[in-house]
């Protein structure tokens, strides 16, 4: 019944002769979605949350691959406020800028691929993706589909269109204001910054920077990636004999 009428759980324990709260614990038991996140004419998944009883995944590695960038503070030389503690530095390190980490996750397997840079135009957000295309074709998957928010880099960028079209990969991008319509990428991004950017009190930004690749080697062969119940690499066709 929540599925034809898409009504809430006072009218259909009207319809029903029970209690309201009742029809509560029977929907929450089966999670199902709150009337706002579903579509309120097809009744579909707009959003998917904690409480969403199956999240969209494509079907195969290669068929969607999302991207994004994650802005990180610099380290100093000899070490942070992480380090030292706040205040304890005579010298206090101003302008050190961002490090710009550009990601990229695919949606089946969720193997993700990572590079740091100095900023996030459209010039440096197209070698990365090439290099992501690269590094996703030693494992054997074909990048078919990118899906970004609609940064400047993504949205307006020749070079980075350019690297679209040679590839002859289906650009999309999120719907403003709905960054969750991205979500596998942002939540790698939090992952990265707890596990690594953040893990412990960096004595540089080279040392940090160049312990990432170890990083991603950890979350792509030996982390159990809890929404997939499983190791991403594999979910990739022979992709532990592939990886490198």
């Amino acid at each position: 019944m929540r599925h034809l009428t898409r009504r809430g759980p006072v009218f259909i324990a009207g319809r029903l002769g029970m209690h309201a709260s009742t029809v509560g614990r029977v929907l929450r038991r089966h999670r199902t979605p709150l009337l706002r996140e579903l579509d309120p004419v097809t009744g579909t998944i707009i959003r998917a949350t904690r409480r969403s009883a199956e999240r969209y995944e494509h079907d195969h590695p290669g068929s969607l691959i999302h991207v994004d960038v994650k802005k990180l503070g610099r380290i100093p030389e000899g070490g942070g406020w992480r380090l030292h503690g706040r205040g304890e530095r005579p010298n206090r390190h101003r302008g050190l800028g961002y490090d710009y980490v550009h990601t990229a996750i695919d949606d089946h397997s969720r193997v993700a691929y990572a590079e740091v840079h100095d900023d996030e135009k459209g010039a440096t957000a197209a070698g990365f993706l090439e290099r992501a295309i690269a590094f996703y074709a030693t494992l054997g998957v074909s990048v078919e589909r990118v899906i970004s928010d609609n940064a400047f880099a993504y949205r307006h960028s020749n070079v980075f269109r350019a690297v679209i079209d040679t590839h002859g990969i289906t650009q999309k991008f999120i719907k403003p204001h709905c960054p969750w319509t991205n979500g596998k990428v942002e939540r790698l991004n939090r992952t990265l910054a707890t596990e690594w950017a953040y893990s412990q009190p960096w004595t540089s930004n080279a040392d940090r920077t160049a312990a990432l690749p170890a990083w991603l080697d950890y979350y792509n062969l030996d982390r159990t990636h809890l929404g997939i119940r499983g190791i991403p690499i594999d979910r990739v066709n022979n992709g532990r004999g592939q990886y490198s």
